[in-house]
């Protein structure tokens, strides 16, 4: 499996698939952050500041393969190389959106790897159920970067945008 960034859902991800037995790769532009997903999980991470070809570098952590399974949070920036770090059959799961509306993807990709591309919405009630008795069952917590008074909410956007959270932002209304 691999995760796109840190950010709150993609740990998530990474605590989730590693819980299942998964074998976890996950990109951030942090080394730092690297580290603390593979606290969380994460067998391997790649630097993509670093390594701006990440697809290529988890091509070669899958030993040519790709990941079976993709959280694709970045938009169409990202998406061309998620194609890439694809293995044959694979399936990205488009969950979040973080950049802009310019970037190309080839068609011939996604017919090349017959890859299966969804978007991922809000589930059913059942599906929300069965992930919280797995949240329970495995102990699951979500990583919180920071709170923040709901009256910081502009502040905290801000943040959001330019400060590159490990995790989620959260607003607590009790402040």
């Amino acid at each position: 499996m691999l995760c796109l960034g840190t950010g709150g859902v993609s740990l998530f991800a990474v605590q989730f698939a590693a819980a299942a037995g998964a074998r976890v790769i996950v990109t951030s532009s942090s080394d730092e952050k690297l580290a603390r997903a593979k606290q969380l999980g994460a067998q391997d991470g790649v630097n993509y500041r670093s390594v701006p070809d990440w697809a290529s570098a988890v091509l070669g952590l899958t030993d040519g393969r790709g990941a079976d399974h993709i959280i694709e949070v970045g938009g169409p920036q990202s998406f061309a190389q998620s194609l890439r770090a694809a293995a044959r059959g694979a399936q990205i799961n488009v969950i979040g959106y973080l950049g802009g509306s310019d970037g190309a993807i080839n068609p011939l990709d996604i017919f090349r790897r017959q890859v299966r591309a969804r978007g991922i919405p809000v589930g059913s009630r059942e599906s929300f159920e069965a992930m919280n008795r797995a949240i329970v069952v495995n102990r699951l917590r979500p990583v919180i970067d920071r709170v923040m008074p709901w009256n910081q909410a502009a502040e905290a956007f801000r943040y959001l945008e330019h400060g590159s959270p490990f995790g989620k932002v959260v607003l607590d209304h009790t402040q």
